[in-house]
């Protein structure tokens, strides 16, 4: 049979194939299978008395097993396919006898009735006329217009369905066409499933193939798809994690789609949907008891039950906002008592919280600490107007202008996430949750530094800094003082540049908000009540009599 196959040229699908056998033929003589005996063995070749005028040659390597080791000796009978070699020694094949055994057998239990029964198997080689699929250990031949293949080497390895078109007992030979099997394949699988969808019962599938987006289940001959939506009511699953090809699961056809040729397959529509429920017996508020079913990243999933999830998102596990991983609060299939915070049947969410079972840090903090209190923290935030301190399960702000007496300095330029720093509680607002906190309070003030050198009425000079529309800013030493407008007299506002230096008297000064303030007015009325006093000092003394004296 093997001789006849291989030496098939390439044809049309338009000529007759028997009669292509039939014109082989004529150049080949078909062999037989005969019972010989082995006459004797060498390190290559057993010498099989076929009872021809001279023996036959068989490769050792056909009657070797797995590891090698021979598996007849010599004296022993042995089945084998005879056929005419070359010169006058004849052709002889123990694997061929077992093969054509095997497919008289085959043809056989096939009977009269065969046509378009569907095989599964694996090409194993490509000759000339087509390929050989190797199914069950029976090989057949499936001639290369009937293959709906490309002609490349991918081909060997790849496993296909075909049905049979055709026997040749003669030759021992059985024809199978994919293209015959897609075409009623097609047709099978479009009546099949709509039946299917009609029906509306239950079905056993097997599981063929999975993919990310779902996963291709045969159900009496026609596949479908489970999309990974529609694997469970707790939503999107991935079902890789649930299923394995061959495994055996019950679906219901929900639609097929005629023109896409499409089956739609589901396993959650088996049962009701839990969802029903869930808005009957849940409402936001309610504490539940779950078990977590799954941890990412980013949180936890939680079963409910009634194949439900909820979602419990890593913000919602502790008051403590330096969480890195949910893993390090949770565990899977740990049960756990957690609120509910959100219901939306329509997209088939649900969140939970388990902090909000969970005491406030705020009220413990409210509780442990007073204004004034000093206190070490770590830097959680930093951002434009301050740094926010955490204290494990609450955060303090130190705005920039309770950090440093210099208002252009800003923490996130001064300190690092993480950095550990002690601070001072200046305010607990108890009924917004917030706390307030100054490191500035550790340190001297500018306004205290300038109120150990000078006092009120102290004559200053300090040189221009900012021109403001409500005064002028001086510099005296490290202090920025100011100069309201209407303390700028006699001086002309719209003439004061910067730089320009004035002297006036500190007119106040502010230690706790750092502020001081100078005026030139009140210097020009401290110089003329100096000038008054000078005049009217005892040296320069001069009564009214002095006056009118010389009149009289």
């Amino acid at each position: 049979m093997k001789v006849v196959l291989e030496n098939l040229e390439d044809f049309d699908e338009g000529e007759d194939f028997a009669k292509l056998l039939e014109e082989s033929e004529k150049s080949y003589e078909n062999g037989v299978i005969k019972e010989g005996v082995i006459v004797s063995i060498n390190n290559e070749y057993a010498m099989i008395d076929v009872g021809e005028k001279i023996e036959g040659r068989l490769n050792l390597f056909e009657i070797k097993d797995e590891n090698g080791t021979l598996v007849f000796k010599e004296g022993d009978k042995i089945q084998v396919y005879v056929s005419q070699g070359r010169g006058e020694r004849p052709s002889v094949s123990y694997k061929k006898a077992i093969h054509n055994k095997k497919m008289q057998e085959k043809i056989k239990e096939l009977g009269e009735d065969y046509k378009d029964k569907i095989i599964e198997g694996k090409i194993i080689k490509k000759n000339k006329g087509g390929y050989i699929v190797e199914s069950e250990g029976i090989e057949y031949f499936m001639p290369k217009f009937n293959s709906s293949l490309r002609d490349d080497a991918k081909n060997i390895d790849k496993r296909i369905k075909a049905c049979i078109v055709n026997i040749r007992p003669e030759d021992n030979s059985i024809i199978i066409s994919r293209k015959r099997f897609f075409e009623l394949d097609d047709k099978n699988q479009s009546e099949g499933a709509k039946k299917l969808v009609e029906s509306g019962a239950i079905y056993e599938g097997v599981v063929k193939n999975i993919t990310t987006f779902g996963m291709f289940v045969e159900v009496q001959g026609v596949e479908g798809l489970v999309h990974y939506t529609e694997i469970s009511h707790k939503g999107p699953i991935n079902p890789a994690k649930h299923y394995k090809e061959g495994d055996q699961v019950q679906v219901k056809a929900i639609s097929y789609d005629e023109a896409k040729k499409r089956l739609s397959l589901s396993i959650k529509a088996i049962g009701e949907d839990p969802w029903k429920e869930i808005q009957k017996e849940l409402k936001t508020g309610y504490a539940i008891k779950v078990i977590v079913s799954n941890i990412e990243p980013y949180g936890a999933f939680v079963d409910i039950g009634n194949d439900i999830e909820g979602f419990l998102h890593i913000s919602e596990i502790s008051w403590d906002k330096d969480i890195k991983h949910p893993g390090d609060y949770l565990k899977v299939g740990q049960e756990i008592d957690v609120e509910v915070i959100e219901i939306d049947s329509q997209n088939r969410r649900l969140r939970v919280s388990l902090k909000k079972l969970l005491d406030k840090p705020f009220n413990d903090f409210a509780k442990n600490y007073r204004v004034g209190d000093v206190i070490k923290g770590k830097i959680a935030t930093l951002t434009d107007f301050g740094a926010f301190v955490n204290f494990g399960g609450v955060d303090g702000l130190l705005h920039n202008e309770d950090a440093f007496w210099d208002k252009n300095q800003k923490c996130k330029d001064q300190l690092k996430v993480g950095d550990e720093i002690e601070v001072k509680i200046i305010k607990i607002d108890k009924e917004s949750e917030r706390i307030s906190l100054s490191i500035k309070d550790f340190t001297q003030s500018p306004a205290e530094e300038f109120a150990q050198k000078y006092d009120v009425d102290d004559i200053v000079k300090g040189n221009v800094i900012d021109i403001k529309d409500f005064g002028v800013f001086i510099k005296i030493d490290n202090m920025d003082a100011l100069i309201k407008t209407e303390d700028l007299s006699p001086l002309k506002k719209e003439e004061i540049k910067i730089g320009d230096e004035i002297q006036g008297v500190v007119a106040h000064i502010d230690k706790a908000n750092n502020k001081v303030r100078v005026s030139v007015k009140r210097l020009e009325r401290k110089k003329e009540k100096e000038d008054l006093k000078a005049f009217n000092s005892d040296d320069d003394k001069m009564t009214l009599g002095d006056l009118i004296k010389d009149r009289i």
